[in-house]
């Protein structure tokens, strides 16, 4: 069929959860208390480092970029789910759906850039204390944070410019709940060629970056704590990186999981991917605070602390 012949889409249906027609309400009211606790845990984190002068350092400021891109991205999708599974609406016009895909791409790899900035920070703090103050000034903490957004911008900005200069006609079905940018350009009725290559290229290479500096942080962090001759030692310089760890075991375990396997076309494995997305989506930055807060006793003082002026100033 020629392309004089086919009807250009105006907008896209997201299949979203669909398929799971009964247990709709479950579903919201799950996915609703998920994000109320991000916001709210984030909110909290990034107001304690604000609040607290003691936490005015590098680990905490980086910490702080990282809530503000969880509490981010999570409210890109989200709503949007919580709405098309309240309304049964399930519609997102293209312009809709370029500039979601341009804010999940974006802050997905801004998320990315900071942890792979934050392992720099404990690998500077574990290796060279001694150095530390000078390596981590505060214009170079900036300067990092700085990059880890306007990079994951610019990246965002490269794929969504080739997205939207695509033709989308005929088939209009996206088998998620939300524009990932795999499924959409499939449904391009033009040659999609150049944009794969450039996920499958620089979009690689965006997430592989930042993980190798998480590797190679941790090869040395973890040499250096074995230099250490005291068990009470090794455990109290390795609790200083351990939430930060379990983090990127999180976030990049549910990424590799979906994006860098073979891909399977089944029902089944469909849905799995979906529910696998909800994980770095809605469990990875729900658990961020929880994580940073429960195991961290400064962020637990900042809190404390921040509770109790609260108080005071109400009893006053």
């Amino acid at each position: 069929m020629g392309d004089e012949n086919q009807t250009s889409v105006k907008e896209f249906f997201l299949l979203g959860f669909s398929d799971l027609p009964d247990q709709w309400l479950v579903l919201f009211l799950v996915f609703l208390s998920m994000y109320l606790l991000t916001l709210f845990g984030n909110t909290i984190i990034i107001y304690s480092i604000v609040m607290d002068s003691r936490l005015h350092n590098p680990m905490y400021f980086f910490l702080s970029n990282l809530s503000l891109a969880d509490a981010s991205f999570t409210s890109v999708t989200i709503p949007k789910l919580l709405t098309d599974l309240l309304l049964k609406k399930r519609t997102i016009s293209i312009q809709e759906c370029l500039v979601q895909m341009y804010f999940f791409i974006s802050l997905g790899n801004t998320e990315s850039n900071l942890l792979g900035v934050m392992s720099y920070d404990r690998y500077v703090a574990i290796c060279n204390p001694l150095h530390y103050s000078t390596v981590m000034s505060k214009k170079c903490y900036i300067l990092l944070a700085a990059a880890s957004w306007i990079s994951a911008c610019l990246h965002s900005l490269l794929h969504t410019i080739m997205a939207a200069g695509l033709s989308y006609c005929a088939h209009d079905t996206i088998n998620h709940f939300f524009c990932e940018i795999a499924l959409v350009i499939k449904l391009s009725c033009t040659d999609i060629t150049a944009n794969e290559l450039a996920i499958f290229t620089e979009g690689a290479v965006s997430v592989m970056v930042p993980f190798l500096c998480i590797v190679v942080s941790y090869i040395h962090i973890i040499a250096t704590i074995l230099k250490i001759r005291s068990k009470e030692g090794r455990s109290r310089t390795f609790s200083t990186c351990s939430s930060h760890l379990i983090m990127v075991t999180l976030f990049y375990g549910t990424i590799f999981s979906i994006y860098f396997r073979p891909s399977q076309a089944s029902t089944a494995s469909l849905l799995k991917d979906r529910l696998v997305t909800v994980m770095y989506t809605m469990l990875t930055p729900m658990m961020n605070p929880f994580i940073y807060g429960l195991r961290n006793e400064a962020i637990k003082g900042a809190l404390r602390k921040v509770f109790c002026r609260e108080e005071f100033h109400k009893k006053a």
